[in-house]
């Protein structure tokens, strides 16, 4: 089965990591990485929208300890996308774009996945080297990261306390912004599971609390109780605003990386797309292959699913 938790925590990490049509040439992939950032602090000084921290504050109800016992009590998972620079290389020199065996490789962006916890945070530079045949490679790599994650537990009253998560980029930096981004924590969130006692939602908090609750302060984040509609041991902290116990549709296929999608316009537009733009959508991003691959997959009954009455389905495929 399913764990839903880590589902609604995906969704939150890919929102608009690529969109609709789903290709490097389209304009709306040509400024990416700017959801949910948290960028270095010499980017953030000069441009303060670009956030260089992000703190999370809830509340836990009936745990036990205090100050940076929190730990113990709170187990803190944050979770983020690293750029990766591709680059795309024929006979020694970089180029834009290459073809091996009528396959084309774009020079672009992807990310990788990070998952840390608390504490100093630092992720080597690096870089990885794929021989792709007559004299093409493709080169990944990516600028080293530094920053920390700090959690603390203050006692609020009898059996409460309030949590704090702060996130910090501390990265050293200087240049311009698609240079920053290289070196940004990107789709920035926490996860937060509790060891004891359980959590209270900050949207819908016991009339006991609300006044607690509104203290709490969010910086680029925003905390839900995530889970079973009856758990309350496990929060997500991110920078979208969901509601408590949010679900993945049942009936969506696969990520469209669009929290607002609607699984029925972009299923057929997927499949409504020329040879030539499903040529380049499989070149642009591994994910995007994958998103082409699983939509021309699906079968009728799937189809069905997803639009409640389909009268013309040779037409789509045609």
């Amino acid at each position: 089965m399913a764990d839903p938790v880590r589902a609604i925590a995906d969704a939150v990490l890919y929102e608009g990591y690529i969109l609709w049509p789903y290709r490097r040439s389209a304009m709306k992939n040509r400024e990416r990485w700017t959801f949910g950032g948290v960028y270095p602090p010499a980017h953030s000084s000069a441009h303060p929208d670009d956030r260089c921290a992000m703190v999370t504050e809830c509340l836990l109800l009936g745990a036990q300890g205090t100050g940076h016992r929190a730990q113990g009590t709170v187990d803190v998972s944050v979770r983020f996308l690293h750029v990766v620079r591709r680059q795309v290389f024929l006979d020694g020199g970089p180029v834009d774009e290459a073809a091996v065996g009528g396959e084309r490789f774009l020079s672009w962006e992807e990310a990788v996945e990070r998952e840390v916890g608390p504490g100093p945070v630092s992720v080597p530079a690096g870089s990885e080297r794929e021989e792709l045949g007559q004299g093409v490679a493709v080169v990944r790599s990516w600028h080293g990261l530094r920053g920390s994650v700090d959690v603390s537990l203050e006692e609020r009253g009898a059996g409460l306390h309030r949590v704090t998560v702060r996130i910090a980029n501390e990265t050293p930096f200087e240049g311009t912004r698609a240079e920053a981004l290289e070196r940004t924590f990107c789709s920035c969130h926490t996860v937060l599971r509790a060891r004891e006692g359980e959590f209270v939602s900050l949207t819908d908090p016991p009339a006991e609390l609300r006044e607690e609750a509104e203290a709490c302060r969010n910086e680029g984040a925003w905390p839900v109780l995530v889970g079973e509609a009856h758990e309350r041991h496990t929060l997500l902290s991110s920078p979208i605003i969901l509601e408590d116990h949010p679900r993945i549709a049942p009936e969506s296929p696969g990520d469209l990386f669009d929290g607002g999608e609607i699984d029925q316009l972009l299923v057929l537009n997927i499949l409504s797309l020329t040879d030539e733009e499903k040529a380049e959508m499989r070149a642009t991003d591994p994910r995007a292959r994958e998103i082409l691959e699983r939509t021309e997959a699906l079968s009728r009954d799937e189809l069905m699913a997803l639009h409640g009455r389909l009268s013309d389905l040779g037409r789509v495929h045609g």
